[in-house]
C-alpha cells in the first residue's frame, strides 16, 4: 500500500505512551485492512524499540484475525462446511501465511497410495485395515497424547509435515482421506475421547428413528488406527460410569468437528500473556454456533 502522509502520521503515534491516543490510532490502522500489512513489516524491520515492534505484532495480528473471522463467517455460511478448508482456517490463526498447496499435493498422494490398494471386494474391516496399514506404518504417522504444550499438532499441515499429531488432527486425517475415498467414516460423540466409527453404507443420520450404535461396523482410534469393537465401548462406558444413549454414537458435523479443534486449541494459551488467543480462538468457536 501507498504510504500517505495519514499512515506516516499514525505510524510516528505508534511510540505515544497515552493508552488512549494508541487506541485511536491502532483503530485507525485496522481500518486500512490487510492491505496495510506490507507496510507495517517494513516499519517493524526498521524500528529499534521492542515495545513499538510488540505494537506492530499485536496489529498485524489483528489484522490477520479480522480476515479470518470473515472467512469463518463465509466458511459457516457455505452449507457444505468442507472439513479441509475449515481444518486449513484453524491452522491460519497461527500461521496466517500458510501456503495450502503443499498441504492438498501431500493428502492426494496418500489417498493415491490408499486407493491403490482398495478394492470393490474387501470388507468394511479390510478397508480400515489398508487404510491404517498405509497410515500409520508406510507413511509412518504417529500419535501422541494430547496435550496443550505444542499448539503444532492441532493444526492439520504440521501433523502432514511432521506426522505427528493428536487424537484430533490424526482423526481429521483419516476422515479427510475417508470423504475422498468414499468411505462412510464419521466422528461420534464419545465423551472425553476423538473416535471415529465406521458405519453401515446404507446409514441415514437424519433418519431419527435409527439408533445409530445399531449402524457401526467397528470404531477406529485415530492415535494408531486401532479398531475396536462395539464391547470395547461398552466398557469404555462402564468405566466412566457414563449411561449410553444414542447420542453419543451419532457422527459430528463437521462444524463441530472445527468448533472442537477451535476449543481444544484454545487451551494452549491459558496464561496471562498469550490470554488474548485463548479468547479469540473461543469467539471463533462461538461464531460457528451462532
Amino acid at each position: 500500500m501507498q504510504e500517505t502522509k495519514e499512515i506516516s502520521a499514525l505510524f510516528n503515534l505508534l511510540d505515544d505512551p497515552d493508552q488512549e491516543v494508541f487506541s485511536t490510532v491502532s483503530d485507525r490502522i485496522v481500518d486500512y485492512g490487510r492491505g496495510i500489512i506490507p507496510n507495517l513489516e517494513n516499519l517493524w524491520e526498521n524500528t529499534l524499540s521492542e515495545e513499538v515492534q510488540e505494537r506492530i505484532e499485536m496489529l498485524i495480528h489483528k489484522l490477520h484475525y479480522n480476515d479470518l473471522t470473515k472467512d469463518f463467517t463465509d466458511w459457516k455460511s457455505n452449507p457444505y462446511h468442507d472439513l479441509l478448508f475449515g481444518s486449513l482456517l484453524v491452522a491460519k490463526y497461527q500461521y496466517p501465511d500458510l501456503a495450502t498447496a503443499p498441504v492438498l499435493q501431500e493428502l492426494e498422494r496418500i489417498r493415491r497410495n490408499v486407493w491403490l490398494e482398495l478394492n470393490s471386494f474387501l470388507t468394511s474391516l479390510e478397508q480400515a485395515n489398508v487404510i491404517s496399514s498405509i497410515v500409520y506404518n508406510y507413511y509412518n504417522l504417529k500419535g501422541v497424547e494430547m496435550g496443550y504444550n505444542n499448539p503444532d499438532d492441532f493444526f492439520i499441515h504440521k501433523v502432514i509435515e511432521s506426522k505427528k499429531g493428536n487424537a484430533l488432527s490424526n482423526g481429521v486425517l483419516y476422515l479427510l482421506l475417508c470423504e475422498l475415498l468414499d468411505i462412510n467414516v464419521k466422528a461420534i460423540n464419545i465423551p472425553k475421547q476423538f473416535i471415529l466409527a465406521y458405519f453401515h453404507n446404507d446409514y441415514d443420520q437424519y433418519e431419527g428413528s435409527i439408533n445409530p450404535q445399531h449402524k457401526i461396523h467397528f470404531y477406529i482410534d485415530a492415535i494408531s488406527g486401532q479398531i475396536f469393537s462395539h464391547k470395547d465401548i461398552e466398557s469404555y462406558f462402564k468405566r466412566i460410569s457414563v449411561p449410553i444413549t444414542p447420542f453419543y454414537f451419532q457422527p459430528m458435523s463437521h462444524k463441530r468437528i472445527i468448533q472442537l479443534q477451535l476449543e481444544e486449541l484454545a487451551k494452549c494459551f491459558e496464561n496471562p500473556k498469550f490470554q488474548y488467543k485463548y479468547d479469540e480462538l473461543m469467539a471463533l468457536s462461538k461464531l460457528l454456533d451462532e
